[in-house]
């Protein structure tokens, strides 16, 4: 199969706040599969297929849109931006990055570098330092030219290629750009089927920096079933204990059942794994000891809801090298489609 469609997603910038242009390619993909669209104070894209009966249950699922990146918080006279994250980021993974500049007359390519010696003038105790990420800076090459481009608050992404290799895929924004591919593979992979119950697909904002979409569009679904659809950890990889791998890529889609943020439903994961077993679609059972996703926001929301994940194990979470097993990601929309086509 062609993954033309997780190739813009996970290319289009949009950290948290910032959501807009991948909210507006998902529109273009989901307004002939979904009977309502709007999108909330927020700016979380709610899709509804609407269920059969008169109180037929509300399933929702959970798809954030914003990826880890930066936003622009102090702009030197020469030109160098200075940055706050939005997201979390391991400052190793920082060093001599391309990057994008977003600004309100277009983007502008750059390049992001800690301040200090360079290697050759650098002493040994300069070499064994690791930057916090405030201390890295943008250069656009543009001089003091970039006062006259760029704004403080202008967001900042990593620009790195999508990239096809053998089994896997290889992306910035894989998390959580592939909820948002699943979530449109959900609505599409529905057909014209009248579903039972009442389906709400969202795409989220801000789950980079606390779930915050998630929150408030969960508490205007008010769902019976909330369903997280994230990455996680796939460290299956040399130097990680066997107990700390958290999945092993090309084993399925992964049950989640535990984070920090919530504990899933035992029946309802029940549920998921039989449904998988019956449809010969694989999967493994996964827990991260810390973390979250939006399938807690749901959980948690008015009254509660029944919850649990369905995630993608991801080598190299969080860098501009994450990496997927293409088989996982079809089992995850296999899964989807079933259950929703069930329920």
């Amino acid at each position: 199969m062609t993954y033309e469609l997780l190739k813009n997603l996970c290319e289009t910038p949009g950290v948290p706040g910032h959501e807009e242009r991948v909210r507006a390619l998902i529109e273009t993909q989901v307004k002939d599969h979904c009977d309502e669209m709007s999108v909330d104070a927020m700016g979380s894209l709610h899709c509804i297929r609407k269920g059969k009966g008169k109180d037929p249950q509300k399933i929702m699922l959970l798809c954030h849109m914003d990826e880890i990146g930066f936003l622009v918080s102090h702009i030197t006279d020469k030109g160098f931006l200075y940055l706050q994250t939005v997201g979390g980021f391991d400052p190793r993974n920082l060093f001599s990055r391309r990057v994008l500049v977003c600004t309100e007359t277009g983007d502008l390519k750059a390049v992001m570098n800690p301040a200090g010696r360079p290697v050759h003038i650098a002493s040994p105790a300069d070499r064994k330092k690791i930057p916090d990420p405030h201390e890295f800076f943008v250069d656009t090459g543009l001089g003091a030219k970039a006062k006259e481009l760029v704004n403080v608050g202008d967001m900042v992404v990593m620009d790195e290629p999508f990239l096809e290799m053998g089994d896997k895929i290889v992306s910035k924004a894989l998390d959580n750009r592939i909820a948002c591919w699943l979530g449109i593979e959900a609505l599409r992979g529905l057909g014209k089927t009248k579903p039972k119950a009442e389906i709400h697909v969202v795409f989220t904002t801000q789950e980079e920096v606390g779930l915050r979409g998630a929150r408030t569009a969960a508490f205007r679904v008010s769902p019976d079933i909330g369903i997280g659809i994230d990455t996680t950890l796939a460290c299956d990889t040399p130097g990680v204990p066997e107990q700390d791998r958290t999945t092993e890529q090309g084993k399925g889609f992964g049950l989640h059942l535990r984070d920090g943020s919530f504990i899933a439903d035992k029946v309802l994961a029940a549920e998921f794994a039989a449904l998988a077993e019956k449809k010969k679609i694989p999967f493994q059972r996964t827990m991260l000891r810390s973390g979250g996703q939006d399938g807690a926001a749901a959980q948690q929301a008015a009254a509660g809801a029944r919850a649990v994940g369905i995630v993608i194990g991801t080598r190299y979470i969080h860098t501009v090298t994450e990496m997927i097993e293409k088989s996982d990601l079809e089992a995850a929309r296999d899964i989807l489609v079933a259950y929703l086509k069930a329920n």
